[in-house]
């Protein structure tokens, strides 16, 4: 087994990124084994060969061994499920005897090497970069990004770095089982998916590695600490360090509003931009339909409402009676909550 497991966690309606992710990784990293954890199953039509892929292994959901699998799928939405399955997936690798892991999201690329990673986990069990760095001073961006990480956790768990030592594995354990149980984007109850879990990480383990480098996990969010630019050999800077990866998060929305925000000005990163949104046109899986994610109908085909998750999740007695809720048919849950919202 390579030295160095990598590992990502998307459906197949972020395949373009995956493909970004496994080029720009194997650029700077061959010699790390990519892995793909999908939280999807193919459309009718659609192929999916691994072996013209940039991807080193794939895993897919059914094989993590999660109990009572169509349950628990069911009380998560796309964003969710894709997150939650990231400790048990952590955890596989481990126990498959990997000496060091690192996961990072589908929508990051990689535009330099990751040694640092690699070394500093000679020494430490688990390594997390923040969201910032330094504190803001506008009242703008104190609350888009400090207040901002307040909700929605300190720590940007786009990128997790973890030993396969005892101490790293006592970490993996505890995250996978966190996730399995309370991966949900509820924050006004404290939860937002995976993140806010990692702010007890450097109380509850040793050795944790709180990465200060301005060159790694740079995203919309941390730009008005972190210049992107680019010198005259073409190195790509933020702040004093060189670029490592970029987290391009919401490429077509709300992360294009906060760039704008918080670019000074500087057209550098509207060329990466420009230059990711290039990649994922070239990279878009053809025959998969628009927005696919095969957990997002009953087999009815009908799309399966927010509210009918929820209520699902939040009631033990609905998840015990329905154990198979994605089924439709006259004693299915499907029918049950059309009853129940037809009185």
């Amino acid at each position: 087994m390579p030295k160095v497991q990598c590992f990502t966690s998307a459906s197949f309606s972020y395949l373009d990124r995956v493909r970004v992710l496994g080029e720009t990784l194997h650029r700077h990293h061959p010699d790390w084994e990519f892995t793909f954890c999908l939280s999807d199953i193919e459309p009718e039509g659609f192929v999916f060969n691994l072996d013209e892929e940039p991807i080193d292994a794939l895993v897919r959901i059914g094989e993590l061994g999660i109990p009572n699998l169509d349950s628990w799928m069911f009380e998560h939405d796309i964003v969710e499920l894709c997150t939650a399955v990231k400790g048990k997936m952590l955890c596989r690798l481990l126990e498959q005897g990997a000496e060091k892991v690192v996961y990072i999201d589908p929508d990051i690329a990689i535009f330099a090497d990751l040694t640092d990673i690699e070394r500093a986990l000679d020494t430490h069990n688990v390594i997390l970069t923040p969201h910032q760095l330094r504190p803001d001073t506008s009242e703008t961006a104190i609350r888009d990004n400090e207040i901002g990480s307040l909700k929605f956790g300190i720590y940007n768990l786009g990128f997790v770095a973890v030993s396969g030592r005892p101490e790293g594995r006592r970490f993996a354990e505890w995250w996978r089982d966190r996730l399995l149980s309370f991966c949900f984007d509820d924050v006004p109850n404290g939860l937002f998916t995976d993140q806010k879990w990692c702010d007890h990480v450097p109380a509850f383990f040793d050795d944790v590695l709180i990465l200060r480098d301005p060159g790694y996990n740079v995203a919309s969010w941390n730009l008005s600490q972190r210049p992107i630019a680019i010198d005259s050999n073409g190195v790509i800077r933020a702040a004093d360090s060189v670029l490592r990866f970029f987290h391009f998060t919401k490429v077509t929305w709300a992360g294009e509003v906060m760039l704008e925000r918080y670019c000074g000005n500087r057209i550098e990163v509207f060329e990466l931009m420009y230059w990711y949104r290039d990649q994922l046109a070239q990279k878009a899986p053809k025959g998969l339909p628009e927005r696919w994610w095969a957990f997002a109908r009953y087999e009815s085909g009908n799309p399966i409402p927010p509210q009918h998750r929820l209520a699902y999740r939040q009631d033990g007695a609905l998840r015990r009676q329905f154990p198979h809720p994605f089924s439709s048919g006259a004693n299915s849950f499907e029918n049950f909550m059309k009853e129940r919202e037809s009185r």
